[in-house]
């Protein structure tokens, strides 16, 4: 993610971490709550923002990775969500170089609204990366943004089929696909919809 991005949201921290922090983690994720790892599990949340959804799933009882690059989000997420199952870490796609070096794979990893802020070339590096985060019967969560962005946090148009080829060329399968409005209402007055993608290994 290029520095211009992480730049545009520092800049709009303020009214940005109220607004996340205004929806339910629970609506977010229905399109694939069924996927979702009951507890105990290793998750890595991959652009967690101010961790409403790590601590959401620290509170269903499983260990959480909250990969974040904003200090801005990270100072957030700390002094709201407290840091009861939820570990912090500066790091940012597509390489994930410090995740990486952990040497651990994750039950689940969650990417939510990230992968419109990564180019063609940054993605392909991405999903080698998330292939290599991912447990043998782990999933990935990933959400395809259709719909313009803030100029200044820019977008890289994608498409699902796009996005699902990359994925089996790392050795991904589609485990589900579904398409949903956002439930933000700035982005639906925006014409922004989204579609939930899960996968997991092929072997």
């Amino acid at each position: 993610m290029s520095m211009h991005v992480i730049q545009g949201y520092a800049d709009a921290s303020s009214e940005l971490i109220q607004r996340y922090e205004s929806l339910s983690s629970a609506d977010l994720f229905s399109p694939v709550v069924h996927l979702l790892p009951e507890r105990n599990a290793r998750v890595v949340d991959v652009g967690a923002g101010t961790g409403r959804d790590a601590a959401w799933f620290a509170a269903q009882g499983n260990h959480v990775l909250a990969v974040e690059p904003v200090a801005q989000f990270r100072e957030a997420g700390r002094s709201r969500h407290g840091t009861a199952g939820i570990e912090w870490l500066d790091d940012t796609l597509p390489d994930l170089t410090k995740v990486l070096a952990r040497g651990e794979v994750f039950h689940l990893v969650t990417l939510s609204g990230v992968w419109q802020h990564l180019d063609t070339e940054a993605r392909r590096v991405a999903m080698g990366t998330l292939r290599a985060l991912t447990a043998p019967d782990g999933k990935v969560i990933l959400s395809v943004r259709h719909g313009p962005g803030a100029p200044s946090r820019p977008c890289f148009e994608t498409t699902t089929e796009d996005t699902i080829h990359l994925a089996s060329d790392n050795g991904f399968r589609l485990l589900h696909r579904e398409n949903r409005e956002s439930i933000q209402p700035q982005n639906r007055a925006a014409g922004v919809h989204w579609t939930w993608l899960a996968f997991t290994p092929s072997g």
